[in-house]
């Protein structure tokens, strides 16, 4: 039977994040902060429980395209009270973010009601010490390139301080790749990171028993240690396919694309 959700406006799942990692939906406030009892609502709810890391808007924004809902969200997110990291729940067995199988964090991002600020379009001035690439994935969010997980585990915090006045930065481990489509993005960033480990802020302070965030939100998505390598074809296999690919579809109709990327540069 259908389910039902009356606060639940939209949702979408990511497939370029294994559907797991990233969840948006767009929700319905009839009174102030009901977006978070749409919040528990979805991790509620068989499959969707899950979902490592939620948005939560309540405008007509495409949930299916990021560069709409990531601005929408963040002229309206305030980190103090928006941001909610639930540590020490379960997740996805296919997730390897985590610190043991099927353990690990979730992380929701609220951006609901009117909108409080105008948000950076543009980095303008030269790359601070430590930063070897830069690029804007969209207004508000940062995308930058810098030593790698092995070489500074704790770059993160430097980077909150660095770019306080932008509300979200996610650290890669090659920048120009990851800003480069919407698909590379969300792959890069919501499959290398759990939301406990992997997230600081310019500040924080507890108020109330709640972590208050201050600044620009930070996500660590490099490369860590215990994660596995990414899997690429090799040459041999490689070559054999493009001599033989007119063989498996000889009517000419099948475009041969790119192994390595896959669908990530959509």
């Amino acid at each position: 039977f259908p389910i039902v959700m009356p606060t639940v406006l939209d949702l979408w799942t990511y497939g370029e994040t294994g559907y797991h990692a990233l969840a948006s939906a767009r929700v319905r406030e009839r009174f102030g902060r009901e977006a978070l009892s749409s919040a528990f609502r979805i991790l509620g709810e068989g499959q969707l429980a899950l979902t490592k890391f939620l948005w939560l808007v309540d405008g007509p924004v495409n949930l299916r395209k990021p560069k709409e809902v990531l601005p929408y969200l963040l002229a309206r997110f305030r980190p103090e009270t928006d941001l909610y990291v639930l540590a020490n729940v379960s997740m996805d067995t296919l997730d390897y973010a985590g610190p043991e199988i099927n353990k690990g964090s979730k992380g929701v991002m609220v951006g609901v009601g009117a909108p409080w600020r105008e948000l950076p379009k543009e980095y303008n001035g030269d790359l601070p010490a430590g930063i070897h690439v830069l690029e804007v994935f969209c207004p508000g969010v940062l995308v930058v390139q810098g030593p790698t997980h092995a070489e500074d585990p704790a770059f993160g915090e430097a980077v909150a301080k660095r770019f306080s006045d932008w509300p979200f930065v996610a650290i890669v481990d090659d920048a120009k790749l990851a800003a480069s489509s919407d698909t590379r993005f969300l792959w890069t960033v919501f499959t290398r990171f759990e939301p406990a480990a992997d997230i600081t802020s310019t500040g924080v302070n507890v108020l109330r028993h709640h972590i208050c965030y201050e600044g620009a939100v930070v996500i660590d998505a490099r490369m860590k240690a215990p994660y596995p390598d990414e899997l690429l074809c090799d040459d041999e296999t490689r070559a054999l396919v493009d001599k033989r690919w007119l063989e498996y579809f000889p009517d000419g109709t099948v475009e041969m694309g790119d192994s390595d990327a896959g669908h990530l540069d959509a």
